[in-house]
């Protein structure tokens, strides 16, 4: 009985294993050529599509969002507005120095 139960049990295993592997030999190779496709699905495709791009002008436009707005007080100047970094004056030449 014993014996019995692992064969049943690598049936099992090895059926199972198998399943998914056999189910992708419905891919198509690389060079193979492409099924011909219907008129209706043609037309559905089509009428898909055209769904798709109707849908896209539902969507309203996105306002500007500030994530960190709650925590920066709004008397605070933004980043962008601050003074623009002061020119470093030049550092004296070697004879300049020695003098």
């Amino acid at each position: 009985m014993k014996i019995l139960g692992r064969i049943l049990g690598a049936m099992v295993v090895i059926a199972a294993l198998a399943g998914p592997a056999w189910a992708q030999t419905s891919i198509p190779k690389y060079g193979e050529a492409d099924k011909v496709k219907t008129p209706a699905e043609i037309a559905a495709e089509k009428e898909a599509d055209r769904a798709y791009r109707r849908s896209l002008g539902n969507i309203p436009e996105q306002q500007k969002t500030d994530p960190w707005g709650t925590v920066r007080s709004d008397s605070a100047p933004p980043k962008a507005a601050a003074k623009a970094p002061q020119a470093k004056p030049k550092a004296k030449s070697a004879e300049g120095a020695a003098k």
